[in-house]
Order: C-alpha cells, then sequence, then structure tokens
C-alpha cells in the first residue's frame, strides 16, 4: 500500500495508531500494533521472544508517550511468534479469545528450543526448523497466558476510542481474533493476513474464506496483517482467490485420489510465484483434504513440519 515503507520499526498510522513491522515477514518475523489516546494505550501482540518484545517497546516509547504504560495487550491468536513477549507485559491486562487462551498452553517454548537443539539429529525437518526457527532465543521465555479471556465480540475503550475484538477462528489457528478501530477504519488482523507470503491453516480454510469476507466488508482503508508490509483489502481479496484456487485444485485431485504432497507438488503455483514460504502449501492440501473428509483427527506438528521441509528442499 502506497505511503509506508516495509522497513524494520514502528510506522505511525495517524491519530495514535502504530504498525511495528519486521521484514521480511517469513517465520516468525510478525508483526505487531499500538493504539493510544490520550495517556491510554492498547497493544496487539508481542513478538516471538523477549527480546524482540524490549526493542519494539523501546521504539514504541520512544514516540508515543502512552506506551509508557502498556494499559491492554491483546494476543490475536496462540502461535509463539505473537504471544510469547507476554512476559513483558504482566502488569497490562492480557486479552485473548478463550480459545486461544486454552491453545497457548498446548504450544509451549520449551517445545521449540529443544527442536532447535536437537535439530541436527532430525535430518530434513531438523535441517528446515534450524533454518526457519534458528535465528530466534526460545530459552528465556516464560509462557504468559491471558488475564483476561471472551468469546464471539469484546469491545474496549482506549480513551476515547472504542476498539472491536471479534472472534472469527477457527481459521488460522482456533481462536483468531480480528481487532478493529472503526473511527480509524483499521483493523489489525494478526495472521488473518499474512501480505506477500503464503498463508498456513493450521484450523480451517472454509472459515478463512469467510474471514476474508467479512474483513472485506469492513469499512476499513488501513489492514495491517500478522506479516508482511500494511495494506489495504486489495490483499485480503488476493488471499480469499488464492485459498478459493486450492481448494478448487485440491478437490480435483483429492476426487484422483491423489496424496496431498503429491497434490501439492503438482498445482501450479505460477500466480503465485512472489509470494514467500511456498512449502505451507503443502499444510493448506492436507487440511482441505480433511474438510473434503470429514476428518476430524488432526495430523501431529512434527508430520507437518516434516511434510513441509520435504517440500522445501530443491
Amino acid at each position: 500500500m502506497a505511503g509506508w515503507e516495509y522497513a524494520r520499526g514502528l510506522h505511525e498510522l495517524g491519530n495514535g495508531l502504530y504498525a511495528y513491522l519486521q521484514p521480511d515477514g517469513s517465520w516468525g518475523w510478525s508483526n505487531a500494533g499500538l493504539i493510544t489516546d490520550g495517556e491510554a494505550s492498547l497493544l496487539v501482540d508481542t513478538l516471538y521472544t523477549p527480546k524482540l518484545a524490549a526493542e519494539m517497546l523501546g521504539a514504541m516509547r520512544a514516540a508515543a508517550p502512552a506506551a509508557k504504560e502498556i494499559d491492554v495487550v491483546v494476543n490475536t491468536h496462540a502461535n509463539g511468534d505473537h504471544c510469547w513477549g507476554n512476559q513483558l507485559f504482566e502488569g497490562s491486562e492480557i486479552v485473548a479469545s478463550a480459545a486461544c487462551a486454552a491453545e497457548m498452553q498446548e504450544l509451549l517454548p520449551a517445545t521449540f528450543a529443544g527442536l532447535i537443539a536437537g535439530a541436527d539429529q532430525l535430518g530434513a525437518v531438523g535441517a528446515f526448523a534450524k533454518r526457519v526457527f534458528g535465528p530466534f532465543d526460545f530459552s528465556d521465555i516464560t509462557l504468559t497466558p491471558p488475564t483476561r479471556t471472551f468469546d464471539s465480540e469484546l469491545i474496549l475503550s482506549v480513551g476515547d476510542k472504542e476498539v472491536r475484538l471479534n472472534e472469527v477462528g477457527p481459521a488460522h489457528t482456533r481462536g483468531d481474533v480480528l481487532v478493529h478501530v472503526p473511527s480509524e477504519r483499521t483493523v489489525f488482523t494478526g495472521d488473518l493476513l499474512f501480505a506477500g507470503s503464503h498463508p498456513v491453516v493450521w484450523a480451517s480454510v472454509r472459515n478463512w474464506i469467510g474471514v476474508c469476507d467479512r474483513i472485506l466488508a469492513m469499512d476499513v482503508d488501513v489492514v495491517v496483517p500478522g506479516h508482511g508490509p500494511i495494506s489495504d483489502k486489495s490483499r485480503v481479496a488476493e488471499e480469499k482467490g488464492y485459498f478459493e484456487y486450492l481448494t478448487r485444485e485440491a478437490r480435483k485431485r483429492y476426487d484422483a485420489g491423489m496424496s496431498p504432497m503429491d497434490a501439492a507438488r503438482d498445482i501450479s503455483l505460477e500466480d503465485y510465484s512472489t509470494w514467500g514460504e511456498a512449502e505451507r502449501v503443502v499444510v493448506n492440501i492436507v487440511q482441505l483434504y480433511r474438510e473434503f473428509s470429514g476428518d476430524t483427527e488432526a495430523p501431529g506438528s512434527l508430520t507437518l513440519f516434516s511434510q513441509m521441509a520435504e517440500m522445501s528442499e530443491p
């Protein structure tokens, strides 16, 4: 979107709103947001590690006096790169959907630390994990859960600004939340938008398409994605089109008896050749096959990462 450079650091959106960006937006390099009014403040997501969160907080405090004390933190979902910086905000109210809070207990920093430590013994999947997660230090993370949860919708006030939290998962994860500031025509999507990279579906493709429709129906001009540059609704429309295309193509191959891995290799991604993290397509195809068959048994994370590791090989 014109007007904001995709550069690391804090970007002012106007009237007390900010986006914090971490190019290149690939695995772990997530975005966050800050909403202020007077002395009141709300932080959207806390990044992957306390170190990254501290760097972000320093930039925010230098730009916005209200960030000296963060009143409220909202975690948009349970993936660590959006909530493992929570420990720096123990004095703040930390808000998430109930489904997000439950899922956080299943995604432990120690698991990732162990995966990186033992990567050399895990072959291709270890090499893949080391490549995508190796830049991050998970050793000093204390899992810090939300102090307040909600279902469906929660309306908060940041000074005189109304902030609407809409639970729209399961989609990317089980408890995804949109953070909408109607007066500023702005929405922070968390990982319901990956701008410029392949999204990864841990929960529901079908529902995610519906979430795209919901965002497209919003009266917003600025869309801050979970990864990638500050955007507008055109990026949401692109993502919806991607999911619709994958659904059509995967269905043909499912009906023909092709395996998810073979389908992922067979489907042309030419229209998305500039998007990063193409290995994620296999996770999305696996999820689509589950939706086609009605399978409710989710595959293990190690299985999915093994498949992505195989997809990423030359």
